[in-house]
């Protein structure tokens, strides 16, 4: 006989979630994590267009003008209700000035990265987890600082049972950031994605029960 599940064990993810409801943004030692918005397009840019970020994220190659009609319609990802619904954080690097091509834009802090939430199944109450760093500002601790703080967001106001995240084989930074994360590799989907050639994804769990327990025992 298997014990009977507790009233936390049960799907229960605080859906809807529209960004406006954010009490602010989310604050780490160097980075403010808020909304994207149609302003950060020429920043987004400068990462978008790389190739070796290209490798990695199953983005094609775009034009300026492109990328810039991406960004309005990530802009416009707000609200979480349904399995297939995104929302996505703009990392801001404070006194880094943006690249904006207007000098408004320029007094702003640089959008030096994204993390995406999205709902993978709403009544299973699983959410997955991505991100992009521009490689200029990698090996500096940025990406943990700031996917550590949207992980502690979504499972403290979502409540998601699980965040699930898909990495690239061949992006060993990613697979060890997850780790880092205390998220466990659970398999190998073998060349499930064509880049150039079939390429294979890892994919990492983390349950928010143990999310719980790394809290309380500061692992």
């Amino acid at each position: 006989m298997t014990d009977a599940p507790t009233p936390d064990d049960a799907p229960a993810m605080a859906l809807p979630f529209d960004a406006d409801s954010l009490a602010g943004p989310l604050r780490t030692e160097r980075l403010t994590l808020r909304p994207i918005t149609p302003e950060d397009s020429d920043d987004i840019w400068e990462y978008q267009r790389l190739p070796e970020v290209l490798r990695y994220i199953p983005w094609p190659v775009r034009s300026r003008e492109e990328a810039h009609v991406h960004t309005l319609k990530r802009a416009g990802m707000r609200r979480l209700a349904e399995t297939g619904d995104a929302f996505h954080f703009a990392m801001a690097l404070r006194g880094e000035p943006s690249t904006g091509l207007d000098e408004a834009s320029r007094s702003r802090d640089r959008v030096v990265g994204d993390v995406m939430l999205r709902v993978t199944n709403a009544p299973h109450a699983q959410l997955e987890l991505g991100w992009v760093l521009h490689p200029a500002f990698q090996n500096r601790g940025l990406a943990t600082e700031a996917i550590a703080e949207v992980v502690r967001w979504a499972f403290e106001e979502l409540r998601p049972h699980r965040l699930n995240a898909h990495v690239d084989v061949r992006n060993t930074a990613s697979g060890a950031l997850c780790r880092r994360l205390g998220m466990r590799l659970e398999g190998t989907q073998l060349e499930d994605v064509w880049d150039d050639g079939w390429q294979s994804s890892e994919l990492y769990g983390l349950l928010r029960s143990e999310w719980r327990a790394r809290r309380v025992t500061g692992a």
